[in-house]
């Protein structure tokens, strides 16, 4: 843990670190993560830097396409080549404190390898206790500058198939037996692009994750198979426009539990 780290605490435990600078790689699309995250039993439940998609970082907001600058991380997914590498990564980096209770404020700034900015987020992020366990509080707004507006893709919107619309709040899970599942299916096929109020993850019988805060046409990304992973995805079938001047604000949650836990059906 380094001396710009900064703890997230829930009920006075320790069960998030949160890294608002870190020394990456640009090809990584370096930006603040939450890692390690842990349940109150001390289960670790997230991954960062990982074999197999050492881009994927704990848990954090990226997008693979804000008009053409990939924030995040490893190839590039463009139409009729497939996943290819360009000097196309950008970087979000910090810039500045916002009041936030007993979590964490941030302003940040989206830039492109030149460092021009792009979008300007605010972001704040908060843990209480909570039945069963604890909630992290995930909360982000994009703007887009006065003049311009902002296209948000993902590689589906441009033109892969196989329901990888993923971008937006991501969450990388550790590796090993997992299922996903909602109120009304169960398993990566099943979930996968789905809308359904919550979305639970289970690592066999040692945690219990459920996700809640879709908004508007943003669709579960889930995984289960190649990693184990969970995306609140902006554009899982289209592009999504923020139009300038305004902001595109979400509010997630997740429920962080011990064992295995029962969401609502």
């Amino acid at each position: 843990m380094s001396t710009e780290d900064e703890r997230l605490l829930a009920g006075g435990a320790e069960v998030a670190t949160y890294v608002p600078h870190p020394d990456l790689d640009i090809r990584l699309g370096p930006r603040p993560y939450l890692h390690p995250v842990r349940t109150l039993g001390g289960v670790r439940v997230s991954d960062a830097l990982c074999f197999d998609h050492p881009w994927h970082l704990g848990v954090s907001v990226a997008m693979q396409d804000v008009d053409g600058v990939n924030f995040w991380g490893g190839r590039t997914y463009r139409r009729g080549e497939g996943y290819v590498w360009l000097d196309d990564h950008g970087r979000v980096a910090p810039a500045g404190r916002l009041p936030a209770g007993d979590g964490i404020g941030h302003r940040l700034r989206w830039q492109d390898r030149t460092g021009r900015v792009l979008l300007t987020e605010r972001r704040r992020i908060a843990a209480r206790l909570a039945p069963g366990g604890w909630e992290l509080t995930f909360s982000y707004a994009l703007s887009a500058p006065a003049g311009r507006d902002v296209t948000l893709g993902s590689p589906a919107t441009n033109g892969r198939t196989g329901g990888a619309g993923y971008g937006g709040f991501f969450w990388r899970a550790p590796d090993g037996d997992a299922v996903a599942y909602t109120s009304s299916a169960e398993g990566e096929h099943g979930v996968n692009g789905s809308a359904e109020p919550w979305l639970a993850v289970t690592g066999g019988d040692a945690y219990t994750l459920v996700f809640r805060g879709l908004r508007d046409d943003d669709r579960w990304f889930v995984r289960t198979g190649d990693y184990v992973g969970v995306c609140a995805a902006l554009a899982f079938e289209r592009p999504l426009v923020i139009p300038a001047g305004t902001s595109l604000e979400r509010d997630l949650t997740v429920l962080v539990a011990d064992g295995t836990a029962v969401p609502p059906r």
